[in-house]
């Protein structure tokens, strides 16, 4: 079975293309076959895998506006078991076209569903607001993972991706589990360690119990068109998203064990 995962967060810069790439590549490098969707205007995981963006015959856009297949608009990239939808400044206009069509909101949920996609993990990286482009990710999704930062206006955020979820949950995907991701932590800073403990405590097993800690390195590798496993391969980031990889792997053999009992 294929577990598809939306990485959304409305506050931007909290690493979440950084997320979606890092955590795709430690999959992948767990045997994982994975397709990586940029669902962004900005293309930021379509550059940090080393394609230009404007070069792209087809993107993410073509699937949402198009009704182009998956298969056609995929790519092979440098990384063995990774595959990239690629995105452009094109899908913006989703935004503006999408919500004057029927069912808008399950377009990208119809695709992959009609695709008979050969990948274990789909991650859909989406942009930084929600609206027509995320609420289809959400809607396709069987995890929402939010990545955030320890800080006070990025934890705040929070409860609008918790209406968001809710609202989901009622008009399109029942199913849709959460989990928030804590990136970009200090853990010599006191306001971030309480942060983490107020965030545990509220949201309890909603909270993976893997955080990724600051580090430079993982800012570099996007740079060098690689993920973080790869561009340094021993680096603190890069052995902590292998193990939320193999946190994430857990979860989603407990959720089909579930599902099919």
């Amino acid at each position: 079975m294929t577990t598809t995962i939306a990485v959304s967060n409305e506050k931007g810069g909290v690493a979440k293309t950084t997320t979606t790439l890092s955590l795709g590549a430690a999959l992948a490098e767990l045997g994982q076959n994975v397709l990586l969707i940029d669902l962004d205007a900005q293309a930021n995981l379509t550059l940090a895998l080393g394609f230009e963006p404007g070069e792209a015959r087809q993107t993410s856009s073509d699937i949402m506006l198009d009704n182009v297949s998956i298969q056609s608009v995929r790519r092979k990239t440098d990384f063995d078991k990774l595959d990239l939808v690629p995105s452009n400044s094109r899908i913006e206009s989703s935004e503006q076209f999408l919500p004057m069509r029927t069912s808008h909101t399950t377009i990208l949920q119809r695709a992959i569903a009609s695709a008979n996609l050969p990948y274990d993990y789909i991650l859909l990286d989406c942009p930084p607001v929600l609206g027509a482009i995320t609420k289809n990710a959400l809607a396709a999704a069987d995890l929402l993972l939010i990545p955030t930062q320890a800080e006070y206006f990025s934890a705040y955020a929070l409860r609008n991706m918790m209406t968001l979820i809710r609202r989901i949950r009622e008009e399109d995907n029942p199913s849709l589990a959460y989990r928030i991701l804590v990136t970009m932590l200090d853990k010599r800073n006191r306001t971030h360690r309480n942060i983490l403990e107020q965030l545990r405590t509220t949201f309890g097993e909603g909270v993976f119990n893997t955080v990724i800690e600051v580090d430079t390195k993982l800012r570099e590798s996007p740079i060098a068109g690689m993920p973080i496993t790869s561009y340094k391969t021993g680096a603190r980031s890069s052995m902590q998203y292998r193990v939320l990889a193999q946190e994430l792997m857990e979860y989603a053999q407990k959720t089909q064990n579930r599902q099919a009992a």
